[in-house]
């Protein structure tokens, strides 16, 4: 058994499938992308499948090696499946993009923090010339590495927090899959927060509801999985990463943008991004 996952769904099967009290399966079609829910509602369930308490949403866009470029269609169906995440009446919100822009499978996280449409620093007067009257005051940031700064992602993302008082955070961040079928494939968003490296038992410090005061939405893309090797596992990534990275990166940032902005066409997310 291959326990070296991020995702919910892998989890769930590791620990004997959804019949077992205090877990809820179920698959459904949000627009055009096929999605499945994960909800954890007891402590009981969620020692046995090694995940927080939470709900989880994992879609199945199209292949993102195959895909050619933005879908304005799966970017609004992912956007209503992170907006169902949000909590009621959140209007700030911080976007924390978490990895090493050094290492390609680990560059998704500040990739998508780079293509935010930030507000929150728009006087009121300039966001009506410009035509974002309205629209909800969003930071973004890209905290890098334990080994690039000294210091860890969660202590910067608490210390900006505290300045910024957000209402809600959404963490993005590579993660780890045991199925190579949804490696590069699969996106998993949570309302149960983040625990950075925890798919490839490299844990980081948690960033949650519990840690950071707020609600924590947790948003991925699997970017590496463990396969048997000579001896010991090895940690693999698809050949296509550097095209997988680029266009689960852009999907990734049109959908938290357009479920942040709701107001706005994708069209004129994608102008406003370039």
């Amino acid at each position: 058994m291959n326990t070296r996952t991020d995702l919910a769904l892998e989890c769930m099967d590791f620990a004997g499938g959804a019949f077992f009290q205090g877990v809820k399966h179920r698959r459904f079609a949000q627009g055009q992308v096929d999605c499945e829910e994960v909800i954890i509602a007891s402590p009981r369930a969620a020692k046995a499948m090694g995940k927080p308490v939470g709900r989880y949403l994992t879609a199945d866009p199209t292949p993102f090696m195959q895909d050619s470029g933005v879908s304005l269609q799966e970017g609004a169906d992912l956007a209503a499946c992170l907006q169902a995440l949000l909590p009621p009446g959140c209007e700030k919100v911080l976007v924390a993009g978490l990895g090493n822009r050094s290492i390609t499978p680990d560059a998704y996280g500040p990739q998508v923090a780079d293509q935010i449409l930030v507000t929150r620093h728009l006087p009121d007067a300039l966001a009506r010339k410009i035509g974002l009257e309205g629209v909800r005051p969003v930071s973004a940031i890209a905290p890098g590495v334990l080994g690039q700064t000294g210091v860890e992602s969660a202590e910067l993302i608490g210390a900006v927090c505290r300045v910024v008082q957000p209402q809600a955070v959404i963490v993005v961040d590579a993660l780890a899959c045991s199925g190579l079928e949804r490696l590069g494939r699969t996106v998993q968003m949570s309302d149960a927060g983040i625990v950075p490296g925890s798919g490839v038992h490299n844990n980081r410090r948690e960033l949650s509801r519990r840690t950071l005061g707020v609600p924590v939405i947790g948003v991925g893309v699997p970017m590496v999985a463990e396969i048997p090797g000579a001896g010991q596992p090895l940690i693999v990534t698809p050949r296509e990463i550097d095209l997988i990275l680029e266009h689960a990166a852009k999907l990734t940032a049109c959908a938290i943008n357009k479920a942040l902005q709701p107001e706005l066409t994708v069209e004129e997310i994608l102008a406003l991004t370039g």
